[in-house]
Formats: structure tokens, sequence, C-alpha cells
């Protein structure tokens, strides 16, 4: 096992907030007690005074100034966290939940189609039931990842599945070496309880301790979601990124103990692994809009300059965004990140690793 080395006790802290401009991005100072949140109760990064999302100008001064210096097992250059979020696992169950994913198949004159229509009675007819798959082409470029479940009960809102009825997919990822976590509902990013509750109800199927998290749609609070985080035992969070737009929402790409200002303290026992890179961000028709060779050039300069930091890149590609250009997009990011020697791998062993030098 080969950890992470890294000064001890965050000591950047102290420089940062002697520089103004870059503690108050680290530490997401405008969204405290914002006028306006989207409907999901989100901060928006059309609200941010922060334009250059690409560039991770905090962990790049850190990093020039001598304050982080990352150190990754066999040579590898940097980190890369792959994750998934599993928000459906049937095309035809809550329609009004996943509209657009399932008109895609609804559309579609072909046996995956009708497959998909009886999928409720058999999930292995669905094509988003592709875990296994999507295991078998990580472990082509040496990578495993992290999937995130919903534990929902039927009736609640965004509810496709039952948590009980990826029992068996979740034991063969755990046992392969990939991790299972926690999607946390819509509502659970500001309800402690909700998120605990949630919690228990996935450990419960799984028979072991869930240590990492990120909540549906990408809703968050500041500083508030953290401390739900820890009460609830979670070691690390991955939900820190817009919906809007990828890159690096608080200038961050190395992981990194959140600071509460109100409190004036650092949040210790959680660990924010920033999500920078998210599919329908990237490649779907209602956010960025852009087409794959603008969309890869924007990831390649993405990869190289966390390659050049040797921090930790987040990915986010959906179970239900696995196909076609948007598959082979995929692969080529796993490809890339193999030929730049990153260290791809799981959220739970990159917050223990980075945890060991703390």
């Amino acid at each position: 096992m080969v950890l992470a080395s890294v000064k001890k006790s965050q000591s950047y802290v102290a420089t940062l907030q002697q520089h103004p401009e870059l503690w108050d991005r680290f530490t997401l100072k405008e969204e405290y007690h914002p006028k306006f949140r989207d409907k999901y109760g989100r901060f928006p990064d059309y609200l941010s005074s922060n334009r250059d999302f690409f560039e991770p100008a905090v962990s790049r001064f850190l990093f020039e100034n001598d304050l982080i210096h990352p150190e990754w097992p066999e040579g590898k250059k940097f980190a890369v966290c792959l994750t998934h979020d599993i928000d459906g696992i049937y095309p035809y169950r809550g329609l009004e939940i996943l509209p657009a994913s399932a008109l895609m198949f609804m559309r579609k004159k072909s046996a995956d189609a009708a497959k998909a229509l009886f999928s409720h009675a058999n999930k292995k007819l669905s094509p988003w039931y592709n875990l296994e798959e999507l295991m078998e082409l990580e472990r082509m470029y040496d990578a495993t990842s992290s999937f995130y479940f919903l534990a929902l009960d039927e009736g609640e809102i965004d509810f496709n599945y039952d948590v009980s009825e990826i029992a068996d997919v979740a034991g063969t990822l755990i046992d392969d070496g990939w991790e299972v976590g926690l999607h946390g509902s819509r509502k659970a990013f500001d309800d402690a309880e909700r998120m605990v509750l949630e919690k228990q109800r996935l450990e419960n199927v799984l028979g072991k301790e869930v240590v990492g998290y990120r909540n549906h749609y990408l809703c968050f609070q500041t500083p508030d979601t953290w401390h739900h985080l820890k009460k609830a035992g979670f070691l690390y969070d991955t939900t820190l990124g817009y919906d809007g737009v990828i890159g690096f929402r608080n200038g961050m790409c190395h992981p990194f103990r959140p600071f509460d200002l109100e409190k004036n303290t650092e949040i210790d026992g959680i660990w924010e692994l920033p999500l920078a890179i998210m599919d329908c961000t990237l490649l779907g028709e209602y956010y960025m809009r852009l087409v794959p060779d603008q969309a890869w050039l924007q990831t390649k300069k993405m990869i190289d300059t966390v390659a050049e930091l040797g921090g930790v890149l987040t990915i986010l590609w959906h179970n239900t965004y696995i196909e076609g250009k948007n598959l082979s997009f995929y692969e080529r990011v796993l490809k890339y990140c193999s030929e730049k020697k990153a260290w791809m791998t799981i959220g739970e062993e990159i917050g223990k690793w980075w945890s060991k030098k703390q």
C-alpha cells in the first residue's frame, strides 16, 4: 500500500488566509447565505464571481509554493477518481423523473428498446443494468471506480429501483475491488437525519459500512452539507461541482478538508474530492452543449493540468450515459489517463490514503 505524501495538518490554511482572493474562493465565501438558489436549492455557477472554472487556481498556488506535494504509487503522476451515479436501472419506470434518457429508448426501433420495455420484470433486460460491462471496460485500463446508489422507498421522489434489487451486482462490485457508495436523495444534502437513514438502508443491504457520498442533482449547501456528512460518518464526498459547467468549483484539484467560515474552523473528519467533469454537463443537450471534439479538447486540457499539479481529477459518468459516442468518449478518457500514468481508483482508496499523512 502506497500513501499520498502531503504536509500534515493542512498547514496551508494560514497561508491562504493571507491571500483574500484565493481564501474566498477556497472557502466558497460567496455561497454563504446567497440571495438566490435554483429550484433544487443549489448555488448556480452563473452567480459565481469566478469565471475561470477551468483553472484550479488554489491548488496551483499551493503546489507552486511547496505547500502541498503529492506523491503517487509506482511513479503515477496524478490520480483519477472515476465515479458513476446510478439514478435508474429501469428506463420505463418513473418517466417523470428520467424523461430524457427514457425517451431515447422510446424513439428506438430496436430489440434493445423492446427489452427495455419489459426490464421492470427482469432487470437484466435493461440497457441501464450495465454495471458489470463498465467494470470490464475499466479493467482493461487497470482502473476501478465508485458506484453511488440511491436508497429510496417506493413512492419517494426520484424512486426508480429498490436498493435490494442491486444487492447482487453490488456484491460483485465490492468483491472485485470497486466501491459502492451512497447517492443521497434530492433533499438529503440539507437533512442530516435523512442522510443517515439512507446510509443505513444501503448498509443493511450491503452488510458493510458505506464511506463515500454524492448527492443527487449535485445538491449541496456550503458549509452545512459537510457537517451533515461528518455527522453521518462518511469518509469523503464528491458532490462539489456545478451542473452547468465543468471545472474546479473552489479552485482545488486536490482532496481537502472543508473550512467553515462561520465557526472559523476546519471541518475535520470529512474529505472533499471535488467533482470536475460530469458527462451530461460536457456532452448533454442542456448545459455546455459541446460537440465531441470541443469536449475532448477541454477534457484533455483539464487532465493535463491535474497531471501537472499531481492532483485528483474526479469524473462522473452515469450508467444511463454509456452508449454510442458517450461510451467512446469515456473510453477515450480512460485510455488517455492511462497513458498519462494516472492512478485510476475508487474514492475510498484516495480518501483513506490521503488521510494517512494528516
